[in-house]
């Protein structure tokens, strides 16, 4: 019986796929002669492992020898400098794989504007100092017919606002590496290529400025959707085209949902925190102060009061 993470000794599985070139305002078309890369990533490790050149339509077909449960495979294309990905393959059970096309564009610095498609803020209640966690995830969007790409380490790719009275900014897992984004005073900078077709996400987190009166998201460019998740529901959101959902359970905690777009450049998103919830455990240390200093009065005028001891005759 096999134990698990072993290698599938005596198994071969069969990877096979299509590489397409999108852009130009044309239907995409196959892409030949160019090296197509099967790679292994483990807990511990990850590299290529096999390639093979796409014929004149496009295809091409690899063995994965000795698959490994353990571990998850990706095809790669290498194309005008940059690299794109398959999704992770399902091998398990499976003597050939036929893996979704692989698309690659040609890349510019030029083109129409990254799109802002989606923002999404979650807001959570005040911590015991007062701040206040946010976390933010964006989806970009590139309607142009090739991947943007940047030739200039000063110049991002795409640029956005941060909110005032934050800091801390962290750089979160997405479809951008936490490598390719920066934080320049107040704004987010990401150096990543993003090619035509899904939106790739965004992901940050920072910290709201104590005894902040309120979270003030800055609508620098057209957006066409924000989502709003407040943990705090006293919380008062204007917005325009808003829409209320309500409150939603995520992992044990409450939130408010609202949704508003899409904005124009300009359009003012604001959320109006009420002041922090007054919590006893403050002014714990206090209590027990006034407390013990009661009983240690208490204590003096009983031992006043006490009657004399009665004389002995």
């Amino acid at each position: 019986m096999l134990c698990g993470g072993a290698p599938l000794a005596g198994q071969s599985v069969s990877v096979s796929g299509r590489v397409l070139r999108g852009g130009g305002g044309r239907d995409t078309v196959p892409l030949a002669n160019v090296v197509v890369v099967l790679h292994r990533m483990s807990s511990t490790t990850a590299g290529p492992i096999d390639s093979v050149r796409s014929d004149a339509r496009g295809r091409y077909r690899l063995a994965l020898r000795k698959p490994d449960s353990t571990s998850a495979y990706v095809v790669s294309v290498w194309y005008d400098s940059i690299a794109y990905f398959s999704l992770p393959l399902n091998i398990a059970g499976r003597p050939a794989v036929h893996v979704e096309d692989v698309v690659a564009f040609p890349s510019s610095p030029t083109g129409p504007p990254l799109r802002l498609a989606r923002r999404l803020a979650t807001i959570s209640a005040a911590t015991n100092d007062g701040t206040r966690e946010v976390l933010e995830i964006l989806e970009l969007d590139n309607p142009g017919q090739a991947t943007r790409v940047t030739n200039d380490t000063l110049v991002p790719t795409w640029a956005g606002r941060l909110p005032e009275r934050t800091g801390q900014y962290r750089a979160g897992q997405g479809d951008v590496s936490p490598e390719a984004m920066r934080f320049r005073h107040d704004s987010v900078l990401i150096y990543a290529p993003i090619p035509p077709g899904l939106a790739k996400q965004v992901s940050y987190d920072y910290s709201l400025a104590a005894g902040a009166p309120a979270f003030v998201m800055p609508i620098d460019q057209p957006t066409v959707e924000v989502n709003l998740l407040v943990e705090d529901t006293a919380a008062t959101v204007i917005a325009p085209k808003l829409e209320s959902f309500g409150l939603k359970e995520i992992e044990g905690r409450r939130f408010a949902a609202y949704r508003t777009g899409p904005l124009a450049a300009g359009d003012r998103v604001e959320i109006r925190l009420p002041s922090a919830k007054f919590r006893a455990q403050v002014l714990l240390p206090y209590v027990i102060g006034v407390v013990g200093a009661g009983m240690l009065v208490a204590l003096v005028w009983a031992l006043r009061r006490r009657p004399p001891a009665p004389r002995l005759t």
